[in-house]
């Protein structure tokens, strides 16, 4: 890999910190590996992440994974609601193992020719943080039984 470009990703990486020191949140950094991780409490579940600069991608991607598995007799109802979730989605998508029963919110940027800002991943940390605490508790009943696929289509259509 080209010089430029991981120097063009320490930057990237320097301006992600630059941001959560400005909102006052606090982080752990894994420098060698271009990532941060940190959480905070929602509503409900508490929300853990990290972010991380890919040189070779020229990307920063922003990963949360729900902090419960699906047991096996409830995979194929979340994977329905989350495609229900995923459609509503402007911004950000769930992944879901349907053979691990895991789900993970996933939010993409390229840093390709362009420079960010940390406007850009406060917007990036703000906006998954909403969307993954208005789901995880809603994920998390329909894996245990408490609330029906159907009963999740219905919130999602009020």
């Amino acid at each position: 890999m080209a010089d430029i470009d991981m120097q063009k990703a320490k930057a990237v990486y320097n301006t992600v910190k630059s941001m959560f020191d400005s909102i006052g949140w606090t982080y752990d950094e894994h420098e060698e590996d271009l990532v941060i991780s940190s959480g905070v409490k929602g509503d409900d579940l508490p929300i853990e992440f990290i972010v991380a600069v890919k040189p070779k991608n020229q990307v920063v991607q922003l990963l949360s994974q729900m902090p419960f598995e699906v047991p096996e007799d409830k995979r194929i109802d979340l994977a329905v609601a989350v495609a229900i979730a995923n459609y509503k989605l402007v911004d950000g998508s769930f992944d879901y193992s349907v053979t691990e029963g895991k789900i993970i919110f996933r939010l993409t940027s390229s840093y390709r020719d362009s420079v960010l800002s940390e406007e850009v991943f406060r917007y990036m940390v703000m906006v998954s943080a909403g969307t993954i605490d208005d789901y995880n508790d809603k994920f998390f009943m329909v894996s245990k039984g408490a609330m029906t696929v159907q009963q999740f289509l219905e919130a999602e259509s009020n």
